[in-house]
């Protein structure tokens, strides 16, 4: 696979084998990431890797309380509080492609809530990852740590695993830095499903599209008057 593969062909994954993944392996993949660039060479990064008992035991517990409704709380807001164009279009394309792949009609919101659910469970995924940043460190910081989290998800499409980088369990961060005892110094990013994707499955059919160059690019050879 060349670099240029993995990265046009990396998807978010939402159903996984139950294959699981070597520890070796994870460590890899982990060191590989962990030589994205890093202002300084800070090394924000700290990663929570959850497998067995312990991914399952949260998993759950997550999962009840999303369907039971509990309060979300949040530590930082991923998306924008008021969505806008052009990203209220892209937002709803996306999720009405993806329900509409599953069967899932428009206004069906008992659906719509099971399928987003399945987040909490990783997506039935080996291995459940959780990275958190120092609360105190600046912008640039979590630009580095953007890349670290891309350079995951690429290194791991070369050893035949996939995954899907989840921001949804940032709603329960409050749960999840008291169970895995988290410093109250540090803030959850988001968190990842790791493993083989299920070829069968039909949500990983799924492909948002991108935006063509010409759309966010601007080519200068001279500087305007």
């Amino acid at each position: 696979m060349t670099v240029e593969e993995a990265i046009t062909g990396r998807r978010s994954i939402r159903a996984f084998l139950s294959k699981p993944v070597p520890r070796a392996l994870i460590e890899q993949i982990l060191e590989i990431a962990s030589r994205a660039p890093s202002g300084n060479n800070a090394q924000p990064w700290r990663v929570w890797v959850l497998e067995g008992e312990a991914k399952e035991q949260l998993a759950r517990d997550l999962y009840e309380r999303f369907m039971r409704d509990e309060p979300a709380h949040y530590d930082y807001f991923y998306y924008m509080r008021q969505w806008r164009e052009p990203y209220l279009a892209r937002r709803r394309k996306t999720g009405w492609g993806l329900y509409g792949l599953l069967g899932i009609a428009k206004g069906d919101r008992a659906a719509s809530k099971a399928q987003h659910a399945r987040n909490f469970l990783f997506f039935d995924a080996p291995v459940g990852l959780f990275f958190t940043i120092d609360r105190d460190l600046g912008l640039g910081a979590w630009l580095d740590y953007g890349m670290f989290l891309q350079s995951i998800m690429i290194a791991a499409r070369s050893f035949g695993l996939e995954t899907c980088p989840q921001a949804a369990f940032c709603q329960y961060h409050h749960i999840i830095e008291k169970r895995l005892g988290i410093p109250s110094d540090q803030i959850l990013v988001c968190g990842m499903a790791l493993g083989y994707a299920d070829p069968e499955a039909k949500v990983n059919q799924f492909r948002t599209d991108r935006e063509p160059v010409s759309s966010f690019t601007t080519f200068m050879d001279r500087l305007p008057d």
